[in-house]
């Protein structure tokens, strides 16, 4: 589904972003720009940027930026679409009906028919929890500790104890066998037909963040196996993507999450009052649940179970949340087993305490650590500290690494100087790090890293929207060709289509991100608009750090062109002595800024 690229221009440009963004944030003018604490991630000093000139946001804590259409799509959590719809009606804009491929309306509709489909049965199940055939499983539910309200909330339901009820009740609604299988509803063998993939169970509907139905989780009633049965991945349905009550979380006001491991202690969290909590669906946390987590929160509590597998999986996550930017802090249950037995039975006020004695993710993996080493003996203790070291020489940051060391030693009441000195020497023999060299004079032989060739490509977009009178001379010897990445590739074309076209009083770079859809998309654009350039004093210097980039970016995509090359592509060999011709013709380029 899309809008033409006329209407969506027409609604960006009718949606100022100054006004639009400080209807969320309180921005402050600052020279040509707007500045205000950004809403992406905590930051005590304001680094979120938003130009009224070139209509786009920029954080430059975090990297969160684009244009209008990005804004909405990421505090609101909406698609493009959505994002549309919303800036169409806060403007006045009246949309036509959306345009529609054939490969577009038949997705489009077999994703509307699941949604239906999931949505019936949620309402189907919820029914039959609250008729004759259900009270086993409504008394299990309130055995359970669940008020009546909560299990409304939660829109939890009950499956049959025959295997076909919902099968033929779908059928009676006339979804067809093909998208009930699709739903995840029914399974289907040689043995048995077609028949339902939940009953006699207690159910659980899982809820996207706009409160759709999107698949199921069912509790066995008795002893049957598997205990916990979940969807299987759809069209509509992502495990690693989804989390359980997310929904309901996602507008809780706490400035973190609590993750559990399952439906009934979420459910008993947020019946406690503690609606910012959520869990994985069946799977260990993947990176695609931190990076959904760190749309809403940079700091998370993992309430996981306290057995063995509960803290093996409190450990895995730890890193995993880590590497998305979020924080991570470990709650024990014991003497519970997990957060709705701690609830039920100490109440949310102990559960508070636990809370605000929650340990550090990386000091709690070495509390578990110790357990593998006799640390009341000098032996056990090094090889404990040894392997300490060793994680502590993963941290990148200087500060960070140095912040935690002092932390260790004074946990484990060793001098800080000295493990300082174990990490450092752990890292060189595990090569993550090279021992201190003296410094080299140049020779100029060091052959460009690849981040340095990407890094000047960046720069140079970012010139060619500040700078208007470059696109001549540069456009000689550049073209969108030269961008050695998609994303690149495309911007350029988009911004020298502007050029050619005379669009230049400014460029208009809040219009190419329109051309985006998907909100990592958004933020790379903005980033190639945003790069950070070291100011330079003198025009003179200005003009010789151009042509030191225009060379880099045309040598390397030289190099690129010639690696890719079949030889005996012998028009592509003539075109390669051509760039390579211009490349010396670039050489003698004297470059003029106005």
């Amino acid at each position: 589904m899309y809008y033409s690229d006329e209407i969506i221009e027409e609604v960006r440009s009718r949606n100022d972003i100054v006004d639009v963004i400080s209807g969320y944030v309180k921005l402050t003018k600052k020279g040509s720009s707007y500045f205000g604490l950004c809403p992406f991630h905590n930051e005590k000093s304001p680094s979120f940027s938003v130009s009224r000139d070139k209509q786009m946001y920029y954080c430059f804590g975090c990297g969160a930026g684009g244009n209008v259409f990005t804004f909405i799509m990421e505090y609101e959590n909406y698609s493009f679409v959505e994002a549309v719809r919303f800036l169409a009606e806060r403007a006045g804009v009246s949309l036509p009906a959306a345009e529609e491929s054939e490969e577009a309306k038949k997705r489009a509709g077999v994703r509307n028919v699941l949604l239906e489909i999931n949505k019936a049965a949620a309402r189907y199940y919820y029914a039959r929890l609250k008729s004759q055939s259900g009270q086993a499983a409504y008394r299990y539910l309130t055995e359970r500790g669940l008020t009546k309200e909560t299990i409304t909330a939660f829109g939890l339901g009950a499956s049959s104890k025959y295997s076909n009820d919902l099968h033929q009740y779908l059928r009676s609604k006339g979804y067809s066998n093909d998208m009930i299988r699709q739903a995840g509803l029914v399974n289907v063998d040689e043995k048995n037909g077609i028949y339902d993939k939940f009953w006699n169970r207690v159910m659980f509907p899982i809820m996207d963040v706009n409160n759709r139905v999107v698949g199921f989780g069912g509790r066995v009633m008795g002893d049957g196996k598997p205990k916990y049965l979940n969807s299987p991945e759809t069209m509509i349905f992502d495990k690693s993507r989804n989390l359980y009550g997310l929904h309901k979380a996602r507008s809780s006001r706490k400035p973190y999450f609590l993750i559990c491991e399952g439906y009934m202690d979420v459910i008993s969290l947020h019946q406690a009052g503690y609606t910012n909590a959520v869990a994985s669906l069946g799977t260990a946390l993947t990176a695609g649940h931190a990076s959904l987590i760190k749309r809403y929160v940079n700091e998370v509590y993992l309430t996981y179970d306290s057995d063995d597998a509960g803290t093996r999986a409190a450990l895995r996550a730890v890193p995993i949340l880590k590497e998305a930017g979020v924080t991570a802090r470990v709650i024990r249950m014991e003497p519970y087993k997990d957060p709705d037995e701690f609830i039920k039975n100490l109440g949310a006020e102990a559960f508070e305490e636990r809370i605000r004695g929650a340990q550090n993710g990386f000091l709690f993996g070495l509390k578990v650590l110790e357990g593998s080493y006799d640390m009341a003996s000098p032996e056990g203790k090094t090889g404990f500290l040894r392997e300490a070291a060793r994680r502590l020489a993963e941290f990148d940051e200087e500060i960070e690494r140095d912040n935690y060391i002092e932390a260790v030693a004074k946990r484990y009441d060793v001098g800080a100087s000295e493990l300082k000195k174990l990490v450092v020497k752990t890292a060189v023999q595990a090569g993550m790090a090279s021992p201190a060299a003296r410094p080299r004079k140049p020779t100029g032989k060091e052959g460009h890293k690849e981040d340095g060739n990407i890094t000047s490509q960046k720069i140079l977009l970012t010139w060619l929207i500040d700078r208007p009178e470059l696109f001549g001379q540069v456009s000689r010897y550049i073209g969108p060709e030269d961008f050695t990445t998609e994303m690149y590739r495309k911007v350029a074309e988009l911004l020298y289509e502007q050029y050619e076209k005379g669009e230049v009083n400014p460029v208009n770079p809040a219009r190419i991100i329109n051309h985006f859809t998907e909100e990592e998309e958004h933020r790379e654009a903005a980033s190639l608009f945003n790069t950070r350039i070291e100011e330079l004093s003198t025009k003179q210097e200005q003009e010789k750090a151009v042509k030191e980039t225009l060379l880099r970016v045309k040598d390397y995509s030289i190099q690129e062109t010639a690696r890719r090359l079949d030889p005996a592509d012998i028009r592509g060999l003539q075109q390669l002595m051509n760039a390579k011709k211009e490349l010396q013709d670039l050489r003698t380029l004297h470059i003029s800024i106005n």
